[in-house]
């Protein structure tokens, strides 16, 4: 599977290379532009999948850039800027924005609405792999159904989330902060008494279910759907 290509587009060498150094931290591969003219140009040269956009900036402003690659792309786009008012913020998702980030703000967060945006536009063949089947186990998130043993079991919509997000990766194992962040999103850093205690939920409903899967504690590190089987997606 080919690496995620993101552009960073800011006249502000420093905030590029923290971005740099977060981004490629978390396995994306990263290309940096100074300003709106080499933006676009790398832009036509070889498309990025996502792009992080500053709007301040020399020769071609982030306004124009955007305006630029909507006349060609649905590339998505993040707003990155210094300009907090609503109406910058407006204007930048009427101008094609996917989503917008204010300075200053946590490079934590930044990685969050990256990943938060390329699932929201990821194409539509992958959005629609949104159930899987083991024994005894059938989650489906379009319904939000929890099957265990043949029995549906009442389940909040974030445990769902999380049993759907551990068993479509089986055998990986997933730190608290990732879960936090694959699962809850950003505003939850740090909290992981959070995951365990969705876990802890999960499982007193699918403990001793099966002998062909778990939901496992790796002890030191976070948690796993260990499984013998591969799923069944859809």
């Amino acid at each position: 599977m080919a690496t995620t290509r993101i552009m960073v587009v800011d006249d502000d060498a420093n905030i590029c290379e923290i971005l740099r150094l977060y981004l490629e931290k978390e396995g994306f591969e990263v290309t940096l532009a100074y300003n709106g003219a080499d933006a676009l140009t790398q832009f036509v040269q070889s498309p990025p999948d996502l792009m992080i956009l500053d709007i301040m900036m020399p020769q071609i402003d982030g306004w124009q850039v955007c305006r630029e690659v909507r006349k060609t792309s649905t590339l998505p786009i993040i707003i990155l800027t210094a300009k907090g008012e609503v109406f910058d913020k407006v204007l930048g998702l009427e101008l094609g924005a996917d989503d917008y980030v204010a300075k200053p703000f946590e490079a934590k967060e930044v990685i969050a609405r990256v990943k938060a945006v390329l699932r929201r536009c990821a194409p539509e063949a992958q959005q629609k792999q949104r159930a899987v089947r083991y024994d005894k186990l059938y989650i489906n998130m379009e319904t939000y159904e929890l099957i265990v043993d043949g029995v549906q079991i009442d389940t909040p919509p974030k445990e769902m989330e999380l049993i759907f997000h551990l068993a479509s990766n089986p055998n990986r194992v997933f730190t608290r902060d990732k879960l936090l962040d694959e699962v809850w999103g950003f505003e939850y850093y740090g909290d992981s008494r959070t995951v365990d205690v969705h876990i802890k939920r999960l499982r007193e409903k699918l403990d001793g279910i099966s002998d062909q899967w778990t939901l496992k504690t790796v002890w030191g590190v976070g948690y796993k759907f260990e499984s013998k089987q591969q799923p069944q997606v859809g």
